[in-house]
Protein backbone atom coordinates (compact mmCIF):
# COMPACT_ATOMS: atom_id res chain seq x y z
CA UNK A 1 0.00 0.00 0.00
CA UNK A 2 1.08 3.28 -0.65
CA UNK A 3 1.28 5.24 3.04
CA UNK A 4 0.40 8.91 2.52
CA UNK A 5 2.13 11.36 4.94
CA UNK A 6 0.66 14.37 6.15
CA UNK A 7 1.89 17.96 4.31
CA UNK A 8 2.70 21.07 7.31
CA UNK A 9 -0.32 23.34 6.36
CA UNK A 10 1.90 26.29 5.10
CA UNK A 11 3.98 23.88 3.07
CA UNK A 12 1.11 22.19 1.64
CA UNK A 13 -0.06 26.08 0.81
CA UNK A 14 2.76 27.55 -0.66
CA UNK A 15 2.61 24.26 -3.11
CA UNK A 16 -0.82 24.58 -4.09
CA UNK A 17 -0.72 28.20 -4.98
CA UNK A 18 2.71 27.30 -7.08
CA UNK A 19 0.53 24.77 -8.81
CA UNK A 20 -2.00 26.68 -9.58
CA UNK A 21 0.52 29.44 -11.31
CA UNK A 22 3.11 26.72 -13.35
CA UNK A 23 0.21 23.41 -14.27
CA UNK A 24 -1.71 23.12 -17.00
CA UNK A 25 -4.91 21.11 -16.40
CA UNK A 26 -4.82 17.72 -15.87
CA UNK A 27 -5.23 15.39 -19.37
CA UNK A 28 -8.82 15.02 -20.28
CA UNK A 29 -9.95 17.09 -17.73
CA UNK A 30 -10.39 13.52 -15.26
CA UNK A 31 -12.47 14.17 -12.68
CA UNK A 32 -11.36 13.76 -8.90
CA UNK A 33 -11.42 10.02 -7.32
CA UNK A 34 -12.33 6.75 -9.67
CA UNK A 35 -15.67 6.81 -11.59
CA UNK A 36 -17.66 3.82 -11.99
CA UNK A 37 -18.39 2.36 -15.34
CA UNK A 38 -22.11 3.92 -16.37
CA UNK A 39 -24.46 1.45 -15.05
CA UNK A 40 -26.67 -0.59 -18.21
CA UNK A 41 -24.09 1.03 -20.52
CA UNK A 42 -23.58 -0.72 -23.89
CA UNK A 43 -20.09 -2.99 -24.04
CA UNK A 44 -18.03 -3.65 -26.45
CA UNK A 45 -14.88 -6.02 -25.69
CA UNK A 46 -11.24 -5.11 -28.01
CA UNK A 47 -8.83 -7.01 -26.56
CA UNK A 48 -7.78 -8.85 -29.87
CA UNK A 49 -7.09 -5.04 -31.25
CA UNK A 50 -8.41 -2.09 -31.19
CA UNK A 51 -11.09 -0.67 -33.70
CA UNK A 52 -13.90 2.21 -33.82
CA UNK A 53 -16.43 1.06 -31.66
CA UNK A 54 -20.14 0.36 -33.23
CA UNK A 55 -22.64 3.30 -32.22
CA UNK A 56 -24.11 3.06 -29.08
CA UNK A 57 -21.20 1.74 -26.90
CA UNK A 58 -20.58 3.88 -24.80
CA UNK A 59 -17.99 1.58 -22.70
CA UNK A 60 -15.18 0.00 -24.34
CA UNK A 61 -12.30 -2.54 -22.99
CA UNK A 62 -9.02 -2.38 -24.26
CA UNK A 63 -5.49 -4.18 -23.77
CA UNK A 64 -3.38 -1.98 -21.97
CA UNK A 65 -0.93 -1.01 -25.60
CA UNK A 66 -3.90 0.29 -27.31
CA UNK A 67 -5.16 3.50 -27.20
CA UNK A 68 -8.54 4.89 -24.76
CA UNK A 69 -11.12 6.19 -26.71
CA UNK A 70 -12.41 9.68 -25.89
CA UNK A 71 -16.11 10.44 -24.61
CA UNK A 72 -16.34 6.49 -24.48
CA UNK A 73 -15.70 5.27 -20.76
CA UNK A 74 -12.28 3.35 -21.04
CA UNK A 75 -11.36 0.16 -19.38
CA UNK A 76 -7.75 -0.57 -19.50
CA UNK A 77 -6.80 -4.38 -19.90
CA UNK A 78 -3.73 -5.46 -17.50
CA UNK A 79 -2.72 -8.84 -17.03
CA UNK A 80 -1.50 -8.74 -13.18
CA UNK A 81 -0.82 -12.27 -12.31
CA UNK A 82 0.42 -14.12 -14.88
CA UNK A 83 3.04 -12.87 -18.08
CA UNK A 84 1.31 -11.78 -21.27
CA UNK A 85 1.99 -13.78 -24.63
CA UNK A 86 5.36 -12.29 -26.01
CA UNK A 87 6.32 -10.60 -22.57
CA UNK A 88 7.98 -13.89 -20.94
CA UNK A 89 11.33 -11.49 -21.20
CA UNK A 90 10.18 -8.55 -19.50
CA UNK A 91 9.90 -10.47 -16.38
CA UNK A 92 12.86 -11.41 -13.55
CA UNK A 93 13.15 -15.26 -13.20
CA UNK A 94 12.83 -14.90 -9.69
CA UNK A 95 9.31 -13.48 -9.99
CA UNK A 96 8.41 -16.44 -12.16
CA UNK A 97 6.26 -19.43 -9.81
CA UNK A 98 8.53 -22.88 -10.48
CA UNK A 99 7.84 -26.17 -9.84
CA UNK A 100 9.75 -28.96 -7.86
CA UNK A 101 12.57 -28.88 -10.82
CA UNK A 102 12.99 -25.23 -11.56
CA UNK A 103 10.76 -25.21 -14.49
CA UNK A 104 8.29 -22.50 -14.84
CA UNK A 105 5.00 -23.13 -13.99
CA UNK A 106 2.43 -22.83 -16.93
CA UNK A 107 -1.09 -21.99 -17.22
CA UNK A 108 -2.68 -25.43 -18.38
CA UNK A 109 -5.13 -23.24 -20.09
CA UNK A 110 -3.22 -20.36 -21.94
CA UNK A 111 0.27 -22.52 -22.58
CA UNK A 112 2.06 -19.08 -23.63
CA UNK A 113 1.08 -17.61 -19.99
CA UNK A 114 3.81 -18.64 -17.13
CA UNK A 115 1.79 -17.81 -13.63
CA UNK A 116 3.54 -15.25 -11.42
CA UNK A 117 4.72 -16.24 -7.96
CA UNK A 118 2.44 -13.91 -6.01
CA UNK A 119 4.10 -14.71 -2.79
CA UNK A 120 6.44 -11.87 -3.99
CA UNK A 121 3.65 -9.38 -4.31
CA UNK A 122 5.59 -6.51 -3.48
CA UNK A 123 8.58 -6.98 -6.27
CA UNK A 124 5.63 -7.76 -9.07
CA UNK A 125 3.25 -4.92 -8.09
CA UNK A 126 6.53 -2.42 -8.51
CA UNK A 127 6.43 -3.84 -12.15
CA UNK A 128 2.85 -3.70 -12.68
CA UNK A 129 2.33 -0.20 -10.94
CA UNK A 130 3.84 1.57 -13.84
CA UNK A 131 1.29 -0.08 -16.54
CA UNK A 132 -1.25 1.46 -13.91
CA UNK A 133 -0.03 4.86 -14.23
CA UNK A 134 0.33 4.62 -17.78
CA UNK A 135 -3.39 3.59 -18.07
CA UNK A 136 -4.45 6.47 -16.20
CA UNK A 137 -1.86 8.83 -18.14
CA UNK A 138 -3.69 7.54 -21.51
CA UNK A 139 -6.94 8.64 -20.66
CA UNK A 140 -8.29 5.40 -19.19
CA UNK A 141 -11.63 5.52 -16.57
CA UNK A 142 -10.96 2.11 -15.03
CA UNK A 143 -8.39 -0.92 -14.86
CA UNK A 144 -9.12 -4.61 -14.85
CA UNK A 145 -6.56 -7.01 -13.48
CA UNK A 146 -6.90 -10.53 -15.23
CA UNK A 147 -6.14 -13.92 -13.76
CA UNK A 148 -7.26 -13.63 -9.83
CA UNK A 149 -8.07 -16.70 -9.97
CA UNK A 150 -4.55 -17.82 -11.09
CA UNK A 151 -3.84 -19.42 -7.58
CA UNK A 152 -6.51 -22.30 -8.30
CA UNK A 153 -4.38 -23.49 -11.10
CA UNK A 154 -1.01 -24.48 -8.77
CA UNK A 155 -2.04 -27.20 -7.23
CA UNK A 156 -1.82 -25.28 -3.91
CA UNK A 157 1.68 -23.57 -4.42
CA UNK A 158 -0.10 -20.50 -4.32
CA UNK A 159 -3.05 -19.50 -2.21
CA UNK A 160 -6.02 -17.27 -1.95
CA UNK A 161 -4.57 -14.85 0.27
CA UNK A 162 -1.09 -14.62 -1.74
CA UNK A 163 -3.43 -13.57 -4.66
CA UNK A 164 -5.11 -11.08 -2.32
CA UNK A 165 -2.47 -9.35 -1.08
CA UNK A 166 -1.33 -8.46 -4.92
CA UNK A 167 -4.33 -7.58 -5.62
CA UNK A 168 -4.86 -4.96 -3.07
CA UNK A 169 -1.73 -3.74 -4.27
CA UNK A 170 -2.72 -3.06 -7.24
CA UNK A 171 -6.10 -1.77 -6.80
CA UNK A 172 -5.10 0.68 -4.21
CA UNK A 173 -2.31 1.83 -7.11
CA UNK A 174 -5.54 2.25 -9.34
CA UNK A 175 -7.52 4.28 -6.64
CA UNK A 176 -4.72 6.50 -6.47
CA UNK A 177 -4.10 7.49 -9.45
CA UNK A 178 -8.10 8.42 -10.01
CA UNK A 179 -8.95 4.77 -12.22
CA UNK A 180 -11.56 2.30 -10.41
CA UNK A 181 -10.95 -1.27 -10.36
CA UNK A 182 -12.36 -3.96 -12.11
CA UNK A 183 -12.25 -7.64 -10.54
CA UNK A 184 -11.91 -10.16 -13.85
CA UNK A 185 -13.98 -12.99 -13.26
CA UNK A 186 -13.12 -15.44 -10.29
CA UNK A 187 -17.12 -15.57 -9.13
CA UNK A 188 -16.17 -17.31 -5.64
CA UNK A 189 -14.28 -14.69 -4.76
CA UNK A 190 -16.20 -11.59 -5.93
CA UNK A 191 -17.46 -10.46 -2.20
CA UNK A 192 -14.16 -11.23 -0.75
CA UNK A 193 -12.15 -9.33 -3.69
CA UNK A 194 -14.62 -6.58 -2.81
CA UNK A 195 -14.48 -6.16 0.61
CA UNK A 196 -10.87 -6.82 1.79
CA UNK A 197 -9.26 -5.36 -1.58
CA UNK A 198 -11.33 -2.71 -2.80
CA UNK A 199 -12.80 -3.76 -6.15
CA UNK A 200 -15.12 -1.20 -7.51
CA UNK A 201 -17.20 -3.20 -10.45
CA UNK A 202 -16.53 -6.33 -12.37
CA UNK A 203 -15.35 -7.37 -15.63
CA UNK A 204 -16.72 -11.03 -16.55
CA UNK A 205 -17.03 -13.49 -19.30
CA UNK A 206 -19.20 -16.41 -19.93
CA UNK A 207 -21.14 -15.61 -16.73
CA UNK A 208 -24.53 -16.83 -18.46
CA UNK A 209 -22.89 -19.82 -19.71
CA UNK A 210 -21.49 -20.91 -16.74
CA UNK A 211 -25.02 -19.70 -14.41
CA UNK A 212 -22.26 -17.32 -11.74
CA UNK A 213 -23.86 -14.10 -13.35
CA UNK A 214 -25.69 -13.64 -9.86
CA UNK A 215 -22.18 -13.66 -7.84
CA UNK A 216 -21.14 -10.74 -9.64
CA UNK A 217 -24.44 -8.60 -9.53
CA UNK A 218 -24.72 -9.44 -5.58
CA UNK A 219 -21.20 -7.68 -5.15
CA UNK A 220 -21.23 -4.97 -7.44
CA UNK A 221 -25.34 -4.60 -8.72
CA UNK A 222 -25.44 -2.83 -12.00
CA UNK A 223 -21.81 -2.33 -12.48
CA UNK A 224 -20.82 -5.94 -13.89
CA UNK A 225 -19.33 -6.03 -17.67
CA UNK A 226 -20.54 -9.08 -19.24
CA UNK A 227 -18.85 -10.85 -22.45
CA UNK A 228 -20.25 -14.01 -24.02
CA UNK A 229 -18.82 -15.81 -26.75
CA UNK A 230 -20.53 -17.19 -29.71
CA UNK A 231 -18.63 -20.70 -29.23
CA UNK A 232 -19.99 -21.69 -26.01
CA UNK A 233 -23.40 -19.52 -25.70
CA UNK A 234 -25.66 -21.95 -23.45
CA UNK A 235 -29.57 -20.80 -25.41
CA UNK A 236 -29.89 -18.31 -27.91
CA UNK A 237 -28.97 -14.79 -27.57
CA UNK A 238 -32.56 -13.30 -27.69
CA UNK A 239 -32.98 -15.73 -24.52
CA UNK A 240 -29.95 -14.70 -22.59
CA UNK A 241 -30.48 -11.28 -23.03
CA UNK A 242 -34.69 -12.13 -21.80
CA UNK A 243 -33.25 -13.21 -18.80
CA UNK A 244 -33.15 -11.70 -15.70
CA UNK A 245 -29.82 -12.96 -14.18
CA UNK A 246 -27.66 -11.63 -17.18
CA UNK A 247 -26.22 -8.42 -16.76
CA UNK A 248 -27.27 -5.09 -18.23
CA UNK A 249 -24.21 -4.73 -19.99
CA UNK A 250 -23.36 -7.51 -21.68
CA UNK A 251 -22.18 -8.13 -25.50
CA UNK A 252 -21.77 -11.13 -27.32
CA UNK A 253 -18.06 -11.53 -29.11
CA UNK A 254 -15.92 -13.82 -30.89
CA UNK A 255 -14.14 -16.08 -29.04
CA UNK A 256 -10.76 -14.54 -30.77
CA UNK A 257 -12.13 -11.14 -30.32
CA UNK A 258 -10.96 -10.21 -33.71
CA UNK A 259 -11.81 -6.75 -35.50
CA UNK A 260 -14.75 -6.05 -37.89
CA UNK A 261 -12.33 -6.59 -40.83
CA UNK A 262 -11.94 -10.70 -40.08
CA UNK A 263 -14.59 -12.31 -41.48
CA UNK A 264 -14.88 -13.90 -37.69
CA UNK A 265 -15.78 -10.95 -36.06
CA UNK A 266 -19.26 -11.02 -34.26
CA UNK A 267 -20.76 -8.03 -31.57
CA UNK A 268 -24.34 -8.00 -30.98
CA UNK A 269 -25.49 -6.41 -27.83
CA UNK A 270 -28.76 -6.29 -26.21
CA UNK A 271 -29.67 -2.82 -26.71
Amino acid sequence: MTVRRAIPVLAATVLLLAGCAGQSPPPHDRPAGPQLPPAGAQLDYQLGGAYDPPSGVDIVVRDRTAASVDDLYSVCYVNGFQTQPGELDAWPDELLLRDDEGEPVIDPDWPDEVILDTRKADEIAEIVGPWIRDCASDGFDAVEFDNLDTYTRTDGALRRDDALGLATMLVDTAHDVGLAAGQKNAAEDASLLHLRAGFDFAVVEECAAYEECSAYTEVYGDHVLAIEYTDNLPRPWDEVCADPETPASVVLRDRDLVTPDDPGYVFETCG
